[in-house]
């Protein structure tokens, strides 16, 4: 994203909305302001903002409800709930349903603004495999989802676009002609520490040790070919707000992708 993050606040208290309004213009962001959720629908049906700061207690339809519209109006929208009161069954439902993150009240305006600005950068995703038809069709999907995507067609090449990009997220095959997707992965992870993999193979058994060594080092999962598109794009979703929230990105094997 090349251009400030267009901004949607959405509070009822219009002393919190012109002071969060004031702050983030001034940051260089174009901000658009709803004093209610029903407003806030509206405005989403006519301009696709890339991020919403939504409050949870909200008079008519709260912010978890109003919330669960804008994603289904704009699913690439980046939703970040507001509250100032112990809400938890609604901050854990907001949580469940695909928050970025939760704030109280009174905001950490340094911690918003951190977090506004690496959803405005956008994740970005490379994706390793040797067979080009599989590269095109992730490349695709994940761009239709508003991702930025780069794809490389060996293990080399794949080293190569990390020493000139700090990707977010890397698919790396397992098997492939030069080096395999694990020593790939290493040296990319020695480059670039903090990326996370998801490993991809269409040969099980076959690949299971390489496969448990690259779990060992951190990789995130493994999806098993043929892939599930939907679950590729719920995972991308789901590491990205793992990274917002600053959750732990390590989690077991996935073995029945």
């Amino acid at each position: 994203m090349g251009e400030k993050a267009g901004i949607l606040i959405v509070d009822d208290d219009p002393g919190m909305s012109e002071t969060l309004a004031d702050i983030l213009s001034e940051t260089g962001y174009g901000v658009a302001v709803a004093g209610d959720g029903y407003r806030a629908m509206a405005m989403i049906k006519e301009k696709i903002y890339d991020v919403a700061l939504m409050d949870i207690k909200m008079p008519g339809i709260n912010g978890v409800e109003t919330f669960k519209e804008v994603k289904r109006l704009s699913p690439s929208t980046g939703v970040i709930m507001m509250t100032a009161y112990a809400l938890e069954d609604l901050v854990q439902e907001a949580l469940a349903e695909g928050a970025l993150s939760i704030f109280y009240k009174p905001l950490d305006i340094d911690r918003v603004v951190g977090l506004i600005e690496k959803v405005g950068q956008g994740v970005l995703i490379l994706v390793v495999d040797d067979d080009p038809n599989m590269c095109e069709t992730l490349k695709d999907l994940l761009e239709q989802k508003s991702y930025k995507v780069g794809v490389a067609h060996s293990g080399r090449e794949a080293i190569g676009c990390a020493q000139e990009k700090a990707y977010d997220i890397v698919f790396m095959d397992v098997k492939m002609p030069d080096i395999n997707g694990l020593e790939a992965y290493l040296a990319i992870k020695d480059i670039n520490p903090k990326i996370t993999a998801v490993m991809m193979t269409g040969y099980g058994q076959e690949v299971s040790e390489l496969l448990e060594e690259a779990m060992g080092n951190n990789a995130y999962t493994c999806l098993h070919k043929p892939m599930d598109l939907d679950r590729v794009v719920a995972l991308v979703d789901e590491i990205f707000r793992l990274r917002c929230r600053g959750g732990s990105l390590r989690k077991p094997g996935d073995g029945g992708d």
